[in-house]
Formats: structure tokens, C-alpha cells, sequence
């Protein structure tokens, strides 16, 4: 359709109008373009304008009436006829046929007015307004219809270079009729009508008749749209399809015809990679190539008319492959020879990257195949041994060959991961870790050349489906997470992370360049993956490893996105509120980087300033005792002073409502007496369950490895670093006093806190006897009282702390979270049913 407003991506065989009735002119639902159908085949523009619907006079009848926007003269009047074939299509157009050769369609501008003069045309019909075709798309009457099919059939012109135009205005005029393209088709098979035409065709071409060969094309180009599998077969056999696409060369609109047939003969080489003994099959691999140059490059890109009159075309190609495909298979021996060729050290490198391509394009043809025929494919190839051979053909030098088996490799996983799997544990008993496939795969990964790393993350996807539990299977004998899990991690995972390991030994990476921090950043994604997903199998893997404190060492990458996907890593660790990795992350000091990324992020507004919030936020929300208490004894000189966010002064409060617990037991318990309603499982249980799953859990591993900090040695004072010279200066802080920040932290696996914030007993009292003096159960001062100073994240109603937002140095700061009391309180109640031997402890240092 031509290029309009508001013209709709697909229009059928017929052309129609359209109007809405009522309303102001101006009314957008009335607005609609008008289209007739010219000669060629192609949509004119006669207009814009509003369509109504109203009874004429002179028409006898209800009509619909088009008047221009811009000067109000009458576009279209057109009597709803109550045998006319009207269709409504993709709800913005209407299309019908006023006379012989004479299509309408008009184009609304809006669903609502479509459906408004639908609903007109049905009821002047007689129909339902829910059907999109009032009529079959015949004009004839019943008698005429009756007439014609009971005639002997269209009588085609002598077949002859005089006759040629009035040839093409035949088929032109047939083809709006489905009658009458029924019957062209068959009395050009039947009288072999094709195979004349391509004679006059060698007769034009000889004497350069251009005129002859313009009509040609018109003729071949609607014997194509008249979508009959008869005719495609004598079109696309050996003997004409040559001369078929050589019409198509001469298209009237072009000044200069084209040369389809002498790149299908000189440019486009046919190579049998191995030698093809079937005839028939050499023969349809040849059409189908032809076919599909046909549709990709010869016939015009369809108008949105003509695009439902090549589905034949599609289907012919479509069936092809298939054949080709099942032929394939059952090829024994050209199967055998492809595969034995692939994996012999003697073949040259030319030879091998033809194998290759044509393996790709033999498994890119699979994809057309029916469910059924696609397993019954995959698993020819398994028996033949594909992916041995894929992990021969990995581990050669030939960058082209390595990509191609890449892709294939990439169907392999995509259709059947746990096949890839089964074999890789397979190999596994045979083959060192060096040359398990899995290993070749990141091995490609790690060392993609390309500046954006289109390769690996492609791997990375297909690493991704490989150990996602979701699709591994059960069965009453074995699991596969459990054995694939257990395979990956022993076998395949140190291979994963060697270049984070290698780029973290300092406290900066080593390589800080774009392509290493994007392939770290692959990584990254896929550990976050195996994180949330994967059970005590990361997890013993994090910890022992210390992966963690590694990965949070990119905390200080130049690139913000490698930076980020870090801090995400944690966030997920620190998500899953599991008490064995925050002991890990506290014992190791791992709030450490995030603190001086937060602090050397300065006053800037931005991803890392929100993200590292959020993380705080988080535990402050969800009452992380233990990390509550580890951020505020370590880092809270550091972060006292932000305030334009309430997070920080909020997890204060969580801290300082867990020291009063301590100090008054029995104030504790009379609260959860007054305030334990509902009935709570004990939290005990759970932590004891929690533990005896995760021991047992351990005991199953085959490297037996307990889950502890590598690290996991008492601190002395010398481990403790000197505390930083100063802190960086704060541009929201009015105070000049300098605050001190760790400048370098200790990466053997000691670091120390640079934060440290030493209770007194004399400041442990005072906070005591500030924070309880006025808190009794049920007072409106009591921790559990929303928006009272006790109360998580909140302050007393006298301080502006709670602002919203607070702009303090110029910082527009994030969102303040006044309205989490609520959920704080229900926290609090669970927090508060806990008896005090249970309670978490803080320790002091």
C-alpha cells in the first residue's frame, strides 16, 4: 500500500470503502484515506478526508460519502450494496470491488471509526458485524456462476509475439476474481501454455524486442501470484526455471534489466562437499536454491495485496527442505563419509570449513521440520557422532570453522540441552578437563576476538541453558542437577573463573581495558545466574574459593558497568538472606569495597549512588540482624553523614533497637507477649533445619571440602590496618572536619575493617539509656509505635530527618522511605518473638 498516515501494514486481494456516521468533521474517527486500484496493480492516493454514511436519493440507497478535508469536495460516493463483497481487515480498513477491474479501500485513521461503518455495511447486508467478509468474493450472480462453471473454461489467445498485451491484460484482469484465477491456472496447464511463453521468450530476447519482454514479465509475474502448485512444478522444473527467471529480468519500472541468470551461472558455485550419488536429490537441492533466489531476489517485494497470493511459493520451498533433509538422513553413507572426513586430521583446511558450512546449513534446514521429524533428525546426527566431532573441530586453529561449529553446537543445546550434558559427563571418564567440550566452549568464550564479543556471549547463553535446573530432568533413578551440577563444578567451573581470579590479585584489576571488563562482565552474569539458581554447590564454591572478595575487588574498575555487575553479584548473595554467606561476607569484610565505591562516587547522582543504597536499604528492610550490626559497629563513622537518604540513620536505629533487646530481656519478652497475636513457628527450628540441610548437603559433595573462609583465622592488631589519613570531602557536608578513609585494603584474604567504630562501655550505655528512657511497651515512644523515634527507618516527628527528599550540599537525593513503618513493624514483631539465646550477638572489636 502506498506510504500513508495511517495506512494499515497488510491489505488482502480486494479493495473497499468505508464511512462513519454522525459527528463533527472534525472527529478523528471519521478521518480515512482513499484508495483505487490502478492498471499495474498498485494503490493510488486519491485522498483524505471524513466518510459518512447517509441515504442518497439519486442511489436509491444508503451510501458512504467521502468529503475532502481540505475543501470539502465529495471523494468517494459509493451505494452499500447488498450483494457487494465487502471485507474488513487488521480493524483500520475496509476493501471492495465497485466493478470489473475497479478495487476501493479506504484506510482509517482509527479502530473505532472502522468498526462504526462496519456495523453500517452489515446491517444494510443483513450480516453479523463479528465476520470480516460479508460475501464470497465473487461478483457473478448464482446464474452467471452456474454458467461459467458449467463452460467448457477460459479460452486462451493464440500463443504468439502479436498477442503478448492482450495476454497480460488476460491474467491481470483474472486475477481479482478467485473464479476466474481458477480458471487460467487450468487452461494454462492444460495446454502447456507455460513452455509457449518461454519460446516467445527466446524469440524476444534474439531480436531484442524489449516491448514483448515487458509484457513477458507481466505474464509470468501473475502466473506466479495466481499461487498453483501445478504450474510452480512446470515453472521450477530443470527445463524452464532458467527461462522463467530470465522474464523476470526485465522489469517495465527498471531502466536496465537485470542479470539474475548470469550470477546463477558464472557467481553462484554448487559444491558437493561430498559426492552426491542420488540424482533426484542433487536435482531438488539445485531448485531449491533457485526457488529461494526467486522469492528473495527476482520477484518484486509483493504489495500488501499480493503477499496472501504467494503462500504456494513459501510452501513449495518450504517442502523442499524438508525433502531434502529426509533424504539426507537416510543417507547412510554420505553421512558416515561427512562425519569421517570432519574428524580426519588429513583433511586440509579448505575441505574442512566446506564440511562444516554445509553441516550448518544441513542442521539450519532442520528447523523447518514437524517436532517429530526434528527429533527424529537430532538423534541421526547424535548416533553419527556429532558432537565428538564438534569437540575435534573446537579445538582446531581455524577461527571460520571454530564459528560455524559454534552455531551448530548452538542448535544442538537449544533443541536437546540434556543430550550435551549426558555426553559431556560421558567424556568426562575418559578425557581430561582440558578437552571436555564444555571446557573448549568457555575456552572460545574467554579468547573471542571480536571488539563486541558477539561470540561469547552467544557462549555464555548457551553455558546458561546448559546449567539451568529448570530444564534438567528427573527421573525415578537418577537426577540430573544433582550429577550435572556436581560434574560442572568439579570439572568446569575453575576454567569459568580463571580470568577473574588472574585480573584480582591486587586491589585493583590488573586489565582494566573494554574488552576484558565486558568479558568479566559475562562471567559475572552467569556466577549472579548460578547464585539465585544453583544451591550449596556455588555456595561452597564462593566461600572456599573466597570468590566473592575477588569479585569485589572490580568494585574499582574504570568501567561503571563492570562495577555495577559486581555489586550485583553481592546484592544476589546478600538477597537470598542465607546466614553461612553473610558470616563469610563479615568475616572477610566484604562491605568494605562497596563502602569506598560509595564514598569515592562522591555526590554524584547516579546508578552505583543508587544501587549501593538500595543493597543498604534492603537489609535495613528485611532486618538482616547480623549484617545490620556488622555495618554499623565497622562503617558507620563513614556513612553518618549522608542524609539525604534515611537508609543509613535507619539502619542506626535497627542496630541500636537490638542492643536495647540485649540489654533488656525482659523487656523484650513482655513485647512479644503483648504483641505475638498470630501463631509463629519457632525461628529456632528453622535455623536448625536450615543447618542440618546444608551439613547434610556438604556431606554429599565428592571433594568434601567444608564450607569455610580459606581466611578464616583470628584478627590480631597487627592484621588491622592504620586508619585512613582522611576521608574524601563530601560536597553536601557544611563541616570542615575531615573524615578519614581507608586508602588501600589488604587483599590476603586478612583485610581489615577501615571503618571500625569502637563501642565504649561508657558510649554502649549511653545509647542504652538514650533509647529506652523513654521507650516502654505500648507508649508512643516504644520501638514498636509507628513514627516513633524507636521505630526502623523512622525519627521523632520533631527532626526534618524524614523529609522525603532532602537537597542538604546541593544533592538532590533519592527517595526517602517514610511510609515503610508499617512493614518495619511486622518485621519487629517477628524479630521480637525470638527469645534472647537466639538473639543475633554483635560483636565488638
Amino acid at each position: 500500500a502506498p506510504d500513508q498516515p495511517f495506512a494499515p501494514p497488510a491489505i488482502a486481494s480486494q479493495s473497499g470503502g468505508c464511512g462513519v456516521a454522525g459527528g463533527r468533521m472534525t472527529d478523528t474517527r471519521r478521518r480515512v484515506k482513499v484508495y483505487t486500484l490502478n492498471e499495474d496493480r498498485q494503490w493510488d492516493d486519491r485522498g483524505t478526508g471524513h466518510v459518512s454514511s447517509c441515504y442518497v436519493e439519486r442511489l436509491k440507497g444508503m451510501s458512504l460519502l467521502v468529503r475532502a478535508e481540505s475543501d470539502g469536495s465529495l471523494l468517494l460516493e459509493s451505494k452499500i450494496n447488498p450483494n457487494t463483497a465487502y471485507q474488513k481487515q487488521q480493524d483500520t480498513l475496509i476493501v471492495w470491488s465497485e466493478a470489473e477491474n475497479y478495487d476501493l479501500a479506504l484506510s482509517f485513521q482509527e479502530k473505532a471509526g472502522c468498526d462504526e461503518i462496519w456495523e453500517k455495511i452489515c446491517q444494510v447486508q443483513g450480516k453479523d458485524p463479528s465476520v470480516d467478509i460479508t460475501q464470497d468474493l465473487v461478483d457473478e450472480s448464482e446464474e452467471e456462476r452456474f454458467d461459467d462453471m458449467s463452460s467448457p473454461g477460459l479460452e486462451l489467445p493464440s500463443c504468439e509475439l502479436s498477442r503478448l498485451e492482450e495476454i497480460a491484460e488476460l491474467v491481470a484482469s483474472s486475477l481479482p476474481s478467485p473464479l476466474r484465477r481458477e480458471k487460467l491456472a487450468l487452461a494454462l496447464e492444460n495446454e502447456g501454455y507455460i513452455k509457449k511463453l518461454l519460446e516467445i521468450f527466446h524469440v524476444c530476447e534474439d531480436l531484442e524486442n524489449i516491448e514483448g519482454l515487458h509484457h513477458l514479465y507481466e505474464i509470468i509475474k501473475g502466473i506466479f501470484l495466481l499461487n498453483r502448485t501445478a504450474l510452480f512444478e512446470v515453472m521450477f522444473s530443470e527445463e524452464c526455471i532458467m527461462d522463467v527467471i530470465g522474464c523476470l529480468e526485465y522489469d517495465p519500472s527498471l531502466s536496465q534489466s537485470r542479470k539474475h541468470r548470469e550470477f546463477l551461472t558464472k557467481t553462484a558455485k554448487f559444491k558437493e562437499v561430498i559426492p552426491i550419488s542420488d540424482p533426484e536429490l542433487k536435482q531438488k537441492i539445485h531448485q531449491t536454491y533457485r526457488v529461494q533466489y526467486i522469492q528473495d531476489m527476482v520477484l518484486p517485494t509483493p504489495s500488501v495485496f499480493e503477499e496472501n497470493m504467494l503462500s504456494t511459493l513459501h510452501s513449495f520451498i518450504f517442502f523442499n527442505k524438508v525433502e531434502i533433509v529426509g533424504m539426507l538422513q537416510e543417507d547412510e553413507k554420505f553421512l558416515t563419509d561427512l562425519f569421517a572426513q570432519l574428524t580426519d586430521e588429513a583433511t586440509d583446511e579448505e575441505k574442512r570449513q566446506e564440511l562444516v558450512n554445509f553441516l550448518k546449513e544441513f542442521c539450519a534446514f532442520s528447523q523447518t521440520l514437524q517436532p517429530q521429524n526434528r527429533d527424529a533428525f537430532f538423534k541421526t546426527l547424535s548416533n553419527m557422532g556429532i558432537l565428538p566431532a564438534l569437540e575435534v573441530i573446537l579445538g582446531m586453529d581455524d577461527a571460520q570453522v571454530r564459528s560455524a561449529a559454534t552455531d551448530i553446537f548452538s542448535y544442538l543445546v537449544e533443541y536437546n540441552p540434556s543430550m550435551v550434558r549426558e555426553f559431556v559427563m560421558q567424556e568426562a571418564q575418559q578425557n581430561d578437563d582440558d578437552i571436555l567440550l564444555i571446557n573448549l566452549i568457555i575456552e572460545h568464550m574467554i579468547c573471542d576476538t571480536d571488539p563486541e564479543l558477539g561470540g561469547a556471549v552467544l557462549l555464555m547463553g548457551l553455558l546458561r541453558t546448559l546449567v539451568d535446573p529448570e530444564n534438567m530432568l528427573a527421573t525415578a533413578n537418577k537426577t540430573e542437577k544433582t550429577e550435572f551440577l556436581g560434574f560442572f563444578y568439579k570439572h568446569c567451573m575453575h576454567v569459568l573463573t580463571a580470568p577473574l581470579l588472574a585480573n584480582t590479585t591486587e586491589d585493583k584489576p590488573s586489565k582494566d581495558d573494554f574488552q576484558t571488563a565486558q568479558l568479566l562482565a559475562l562471567i559475572l552474569e552467569l556466577l549472579t545466574f548460578c547464585v539465585e539458581h544453583h544451591t550449596y554447590h556455588i555456595k561452597n564454591y564462593i566461600i572456599n574459593k573466597d570468590i566473592l572478595r575477588r569479585v569485589l575487588v572490580l568494585m574499582a574498575s574504570k568501567h561503571a558497568f563492570l562495577a555495577l555487575c559486581a555489586l550485583r553479584f553481592k546484592r544476589k548473595i546478600i538477597g537470598l538472606k542465607d546466614e553461612f554467606y553473610n558470616r563469610y561476607i563479615m568475616k572477610s569484610f566484604l562491605f568494605e569495597p562497596v563502602v569506598k565505591a560509595f564514598l569515592n562516587n562522591g555526590s554524584r547522582y547516579n546508578l552505583m549512588n543508587s544501587a549501593i543504597i538500595e543493597m543498604f536499604e534492603f537489609i535495613r528492610v528485611e532486618d538482616i540482624k547480623s549484617l545490620t550490626a556488622h555495618v554499623i559497629e565497622n562503617y558507620w563513622k563513614a556513612l553518618e553523614d549522608v542524609d539525604y537518604v534515611q537508609t543509613f540513620k535507619g539502619l542506626k536505629l535497627r542496630f541500636e533497637q537490638q542492643r536495647e533487646r540485649q540489654d533488656n530481656p525482659k523487656l523484650d519478652s513482655m513485647r512479644s507477649i503483648l504483641r505475638n497475636h498470630r501463631y509463629r513457628r519457632d525461628a529456632r527450628t528453622l535455623e536448625d533445619e536450615e543447618e542440618m540441610w546444608f551439613n547434610t548437603d556438604e556431606d554429599d559433595m565428592e571433594d568434601g571440602e567444608a564450607v569455610v573462609p580459606p581466611s578464616d583465622k583470628p584478627k590480631n592488631d597487627e592484621d588491622i590496618m592504620d586508619p585512613i589519613s582522611k576521608f574524601m570531602e563530601r560536597k553536601k557536608l557544611k563541616e570542615s572536619e575531615e573524615k578519614e578513609v581507608l586508602l588501600k585494603t589488604n587483599l590476603s584474604g586478612r583485610q581489615s575493617p577501615s571503618f571500625k567504630l569502637s563501642f565504649s562501655s561508657g558510649t554502649k550505655s549511653n545509647l542504652t539509656s538514650q533509647s529506652s528512657a523513654s521507650n516502654l511497651p505500648g507508649s508512643p515512644g516504644s520501638p514498636g509505635s509507628p513514627g516513633s523515634p524507636g521505630s526502623p527507618g523512622s525519627v521523632s516527628k520533631s527532626t526534618s530527618q524524614m523529609a522525603a527528599i532532602t537537597t542538604k550540599g546541593g544533592l538532590v537525593g533519592l527517595v526517602d522511605y517514610p511510609d515503610d513503618d508499617e512493614e518495619d513493624d511486622e518485621d519487629e514483631d517477628k524479630e521480637e518473638t525470638l527469645p534472647l539465646s537466639k538473639k543475633a550477638k554483635l560483636e565488638s572489636s
